[in-house]
């Protein structure tokens, strides 16, 4: 019998090659995965429940109730969808349309700058398949992917033997690691870690495009105009570059032009890709989607007479500055990653929360729906952090509503 396998949603490098052994409709066993996706496929913590108010209730009612606090909203925003299906993701824009409202993900305070740039083709960018088959020179700038991506290395970049890479790491590629700290990942890259202090990376995006057209680096930090222009023979040299983007570089930065300026300086003298290492894995079909309704990857609100777009309508400002009056959470969970000066915001406004797993905010929550585990007891797209489009299908049955069929049905209570 062919072996059957199956796709991780665990991190947005949905690993393709899982397998799987069932046991009384559960998952008995993961194969292949890392750590991190076994923990998503296999169980919560703590599985949610439909709770309205804080009591048990079906799921029915919980519905009627999350779609009677939309319909009454004002300035209602939609937040999350990361950890959803593309199908899930359409649902939900879908829904901000006809309620008129707000609609943000994590992008628009993690890796949306990049992937905004990658879709208005301001930055080359390749799949990993192309990095596994060619790159030559991997940076990992700000990213610890033997924590975050734990497969990163071995799938793609530094390991494995592609077609122009038969000799692997060490003979055929070169990995580079620019980080604030020896993460395990700068472990792995050895002497070709460079150190520098936090909030340093744009001064040295600013010596790199200085070394690169042949004039002498300086940066006020300990690394010398030799090694830098050492470094910088390195990238110039790669027949095949790639840079991962992880958010060590991203919230060091002010804003996305010295990352743009260094791309354009090292594919003049180069040929050079980025890739964004995002987390969650869908968050990067969200912006797809967004983007291919408005024009914007975060940070939006349907209005009547058209799309509004910017800072002002990303979760924080609209938390910090108390502009919305109810707040829909899919598959995140602010009350733990956005700051307790923010976050506190929630719990003076009702707060629906559509979650396999029982969190902070959906504990806190007005309405909390239960959902399944996109991979693990539903099918559907994704988004893979190199643009890449992957179809998945449910490891286990399950008479529970998706995230997807969820939206649906509180349009349709609308």
């Amino acid at each position: 019998m062919e072996q059957e396998y199956y796709v991780c949603t665990g991190c947005a490098l949905l690993c393709d090659d899982i397998e799987i052994e069932v046991t009384d409709n559960k998952l008995s066993k993961v194969n292949n995965a890392c750590l991190k996706g076994v923990a998503r496929l296999k169980e919560c913590a703590e599985p949610a429940e439909c709770k309205v108010d804080g009591s048990n209730v079906n799921i029915d009612d919980a519905i009627k109730e999350a779609a009677s606090i939309l319909k009454n909203a004002t300035n209602p925003l939609i937040f999350g969808m990361g950890n959803s299906t593309t199908g899930a993701q359409k649902k939900a824009i879908e829904l901000a349309k006809r309620t008129t409202a707000y609609i943000d993900d994590t992008s628009s305070f993690c890796q949306g700058p990049v992937i905004e740039a990658i879709l208005g083709e301001r930055i080359r960018t390749c799949t990993l398949d192309e990095v596994k088959d060619y790159a030559d020179v991997i940076v990992y700038w700000g990213a610890d992917p033997s924590n975050s991506h734990p497969r990163h290395l071995s799938k793609y970049t530094y390991f494995p033997r592609g077609k122009e890479r038969q000799r692997g790491w060490e003979e055929d590629r070169t990995a580079i690691c620019i980080d604030v700290r020896k993460s395990d990942t700068a472990i792995i890259c050895g002497d070709k870690f460079y150190q520098i202090p936090p909030q340093a990376d744009e001064e040295l995006i600013d010596a790199f495009v200085s070394a690169l057209s042949g004039k002498v680096p300086k940066v006020s930090f300990g690394m010398g105009p030799k090694k830098i222009l050492e470094l910088a023979n390195l990238l110039k040299k790669a027949k095949f570059g790639v840079i991962c983007v992880g958010l060590g570089l991203i919230y060091s930065l002010s804003d996305i032009e010295p990352l743009v300026k260094l791309m354009n300086k090292l594919n003049d003298v180069s040929n050079f890709h980025l890739i964004p290492m995002v987390g969650q894995y869908n968050m990067r079909g969200f912006d797809h989607n967004l983007h291919e309704e408005t024009g914007y990857v975060n940070r939006a609100r349907f209005r009547e007479s058209g799309v509004e777009h910017g800072p002002q309508c990303s979760i924080v400002e609209l938390l910090r500055t108390k502009s919305v009056d109810a707040v829909l959470v899919i598959g995140s969970d602010p009350m733990s990653s956005l700051p307790g000066s923010i976050a506190k915001e929630l719990l003076d406004i009702p707060v629906i929360t559509i979650d396999p797993c029982m969190t902070m905010t959906s504990k806190k929550a007005k309405v909390a729906i239960a959902s399944v585990t996109s991979g693990a007891e539903c099918g559907g797209t994704a988004i893979r952090m190199d643009g890449v489009e992957v179809e998945f299908k449910p490891m286990i049955p399950t008479d529970n509503l998706s995230d997807e069929e969820i939206l649906s049905r509180i349009m349709e209570a609308l």
